[in-house]
C-alpha cells in the first residue's frame, strides 16, 4: 500500500522563475525563506540522482541513455513513491515530504550522515532520523561495546543497520569504517559486496536465514517507507535475494546460532552468535560472537591488537 501524502495548498502569491543548473522551476514568492529553501532541496536531490550509476543498483541501460544517473522514475521506484510525488521535489513544488519519505531518498540515494542531515534541513522535517538514530545507542552502550573486543559486538536495528559496532566487529570482513553509512547494513552488504559473499562460510544458508528474519521483522512495517525502499533497493542489486524474497519464508531472530567466517588476514573463525534485545518489544539488539576454541580467540586478539 503506498503512502499517502499531503500537499499544502496556501494562497497563491507572485511566481518567480529559479535556476537549478540544467533547468529552471516555478516557485511561489512567500513572506519567509521556504521558497529558496524548496529551491535548494529541489537541487539537491537532482545532484545526488545524478551522481548515481544505474549499475550500482543493478540497473540495465542502453547505450543511448543521454540522463546522467538515476532518471527520476527510477529514484521514484527504488523509493517505493510515484513518480509525480518526487517530481514535484525537483521542481521546488510546495510539498511537505514526511519523514518516512526522506529516509527512503536518503536510502535510495546512498547519502552519508552529513548528506542526510541535510536533506532532512532542507525540507524542513521536524524529526531528524539521523539524530534519532545516533543518539539510540547511549555512551554507556557504546562502552560496553569497547569492553567486549576482542569479541566482535555491534548494535543492529530490526532491518539489519549497523548502528554501532566495535574495533572487532568493525574489521572482521571488511573495514566497516570505510563503508559509507547509508550501506552499513548487514543485508545490503550480503547481496552487494562480493567480499561478504566470499567470507560468510555457507553463505546461501546464512543469506536465506537473514531475508527469513527480515520477512519476519517487515510484517510490523509493511507501510514503512524505509523498510520498503531498503527491499526495493536489494530487489534492484540482486536476483537472488529477489528469489528469496519471493519465496515468502520466515524466521525469528534466534538468540543464539553458529557462525563462520574467513577473515582476510588472520583466517578462519568460529563463533556462537548471541543476540540480545536491549528492551521488551524492541527490534534493536546487542549481537556479539563469542569464539568456540582457543584459536579463534587467537586470532581475534590478533586482530584487533593490529590497529591498537
Amino acid at each position: 500500500m503506498m503512502a499517502v501524502h499531503s500537499v499544502v495548498r496556501r494562497e497563491k502569491s507572485p511566481a518567480i522563475e529559479l535556476s537549478t543548473g540544467s533547468e529552471s522551476v516555478s516557485v511561489r514568492q512567500g513572506p519567509d525563506s521556504a521558497a529558496v529553501r524548496r529551491r535548494e532541496l529541489a537541487v539537491f536531490l537532482r545532484t545526488r540522482r545524478e551522481r548515481i550509476s544505474p549499475s550500482e543498483l543493478g540497473i540495465v541501460t542502453s547505450a543511448r541513455r543521454r540522463t546522467p544517473g538515476l532518471r527520476r522514475e527510477e529514484v521514484a521506484l527504488l523509493a517505493a513513491m510515484s513518480v509525480t510525488w518526487y517530481t514535484a521535489l525537483e521542481q521546488a513544488r510546495d510539498v511537505n515530504p514526511s519523514t518516512q519519505v526522506l529516509d527512503a531518498l536518503a536510502r535510495t540515494m546512498r547519502l552519508d550522515r552529513d548528506e542526510r542531515r541535510h536533506l532532512y534541513r532542507l525540507a524542513g522535517a521536524a524529526n531528524d532520523a539521523v539524530a534519532e538514530e545516533c543518539h539510540a545507542v547511549s555512551d554507556e552502550l557504546r562502552a560496553v561495546l569497547d569492553k567486549l573486543d576482542p569479541y566482535p559486538a555491534c548494535i543492529q536495528n530490526g532491518n539489519f543497520d549497523l548502528i554501532a559496532y566495535n574495533s572487532a566487529m568493525r574489521l572482521l570482513i571488511t573495514d566497516l569504517d570505510e563503508v559509507p553509512i547509508a550501506q552499513r547494513n548487514c543485508l545490503w552488504l550480503s547481496f552487494s559486496e562480493p567480499r561478504w559473499r566470499e567470507h560468510i562460510v555457507d553463505w546461501e544458508h546464512v543469506a536465506a536465514r537473514q531475508v527469513a528474519n527480515l520477512r519476519v521483522a517487515m510484517a510490523q512495517h509493511v507501510d514503512d517507507g524505509r523498510w520498503k525502499a531498503l527491499v526495493a533497493r536489494l530487489r534492484a542489486v540482486s536476483p537472488e535475494f529477489a528469489e528469496l524474497w519471493d519465496r515468502h519464508s520466515v524466521r525469528e531472530v534466534n538468540a543464539a546460532g553458529l557462525r563462520q567466517i574467513d577473515n582476510p588476514i588472520v583466517g578462519r573463525m568460529t563463533f556462537t552468535v548471541s543476540n540480545t534485545w536491549v528492551a521488551p518489544g524492541s527490534t534493536t539488539r546487542l549481537q556479539v560472537l563469542l569464539p568456540t576454541d582457543p584459536h579463534t580467540l587467537e586470532r581475534l586478539t590478533t586482530l584487533v591488537a593490529d590497529i591498537g
